[in-house]
């Protein structure tokens, strides 16, 4: 794995915006003087490399699943701070495996020894159009010999297809709440690759649902039943909502109601505790550093960085945020690793249970958020 320079393409802003990455500029920090899809750099990696990667996120997924199977049968939801009214709807949508469609590791990796598991995005992942859709092309204009780890857009199509929804449309539901475009493109891109599977699709604004109370289903604003809908809004938030006890019981959601379980970061510690040692894991805690003398605190339903605070014997460092009020895990720090004065964080795709393809952001920080740029990569031999 290394970092390797080259020239942007000629008008390559207008040309990522036609291809679905509108909000590059939106959901960048201003003032910042790097941008968010950098194409002057792009990281190189080996097919074994790759293939190592696509085995051990491919392990580390089936761990997470096991410590579903886990939770659900412990009863064991309190220490993901889900309410206890939903405890057993959890447990049915688990029961029932109720379909799931993708999701994405962040890992650590230096291209020297095994990937370690940083956190898994499994219900809301976002950074799809640029990793499925916008580093492809940038391949294909600039590198056309070599190859990718990239198969998103094609096992996004093959799974929609064998998703079994209910019969009728499949809606896509955006928030309004979303102004810099990245959550709205990003569904727009999910709903054109369930068409293009067959299905038929509808969009709606997850605050235009309704819940008819008479017939005891949501509808659209068009008054149709809504028997499956995607959704970019995390589950935690419609647990929170009036609307919470009808969702966890009507309407099958893509993610499901089981995936609460893998988008918690209570997950590393019950990963640490049941796969104590593995390589492909960091220490976690639920109930205190314990005797990591380095360590990074991460509330468990946290995002964008926010509300973190790392620990090492030579520094202390937070990061700004109004997470934490759930409840903290406490994981093992050790920095990312530093490739040119940055710092790439990885983002291995899942869709289904099965490897798909790689994304990389990277920050000169400790703590990838916000401010980060999206790189591209490829594979060379």
């Amino acid at each position: 794995m290394r970092r390797e320079h080259g020239t942007p393409r000629p008008g390559w802003e207008k040309t990522i915006e036609g291809q679905g990455l509108a909000y590059h500029k939106a959901a960048h920090p201003s003032g910042l003087s790097r941008p968010y899809w950098d194409e002057s750099v792009h990281y190189v990696l080996s097919m074994d490399e790759v293939e190592a990667l696509e085995e051990q996120v491919e392990e580390l997924h089936a761990m997470c699943l096991s410590t579903v199977e886990h939770v659900v049968s412990a009863g064991r939801f309190a220490d993901f701070a889900i309410p206890e009214w939903a405890w057993e709807d959890v447990a049915r949508s688990w029961e029932r495996r109720d379909p799931h469609l993708y999701a994405r590791f962040d890992l650590r990796y230096d291209g020297t020894g095994p990937a370690r598991l940083l956190e898994y995005n499994a219900d809301t992942p976002t950074s799809l159009v640029e990793s499925s859709v916008i580093q492809w092309f940038w391949l294909q204009d600039l590198h056309p010999g070599d190859d990718q780890w990239n198969s998103v857009h094609e096992r996004l199509i093959d799974r929609w297809s064998r998703l079994g929804l209910p019969p009728g449309p499949t809606h896509f539901a955006f928030t309004n709440m979303d102004e810099t475009g990245e959550e709205a493109m990003t569904v727009a891109y999910l709903q054109e690759t369930a068409e293009q599977a067959g299905l038929q699709t509808v969009s709606v604004a997850m605050e235009d649902i309704g819940w008819d109370s008479l017939n005891r289903r949501f509808v659209d604003v068009e008054e149709r039943m809504i028997r499956s809908a995607f959704k970019l809004y995390p589950w935690e938030w419609m647990l929170a909502e009036d609307f919470g006890r009808h969702a966890v019981r009507h309407t099958t959601w893509i993610e499901p109601l089981w995936k609460t379980l893998l988008s918690n970061k209570a997950l590393l510690a019950l990963l640490w505790e049941r796969y104590t040692g593995h390589p492909n894991l960091m220490p976690a805690y639920l109930d205190g550093p314990r005797d990591l003398t380095s360590y990074i605190a991460k509330p468990l339903l946290g995002r964008e960085g926010a509300s973190m605070r790392i620990v090492t014997p030579d520094v202390t460092q937070e990061t700004p945020g109004a997470y934490g009020r759930e409840g903290y895990v406490f994981q093992g720090f050790e920095a990312l690793p530093v490739f040119e004065g940055q710092r790439p964080v990885l983002g291995a795709w899942m869709v289904a249970d099965e490897a798909a393809g790689l994304g990389i952001r990277e920050t000169t920080g400790l703590i990838t958020d916000d401010t980060s740029s999206f790189v591209p990569h490829r594979i060379a031999d």
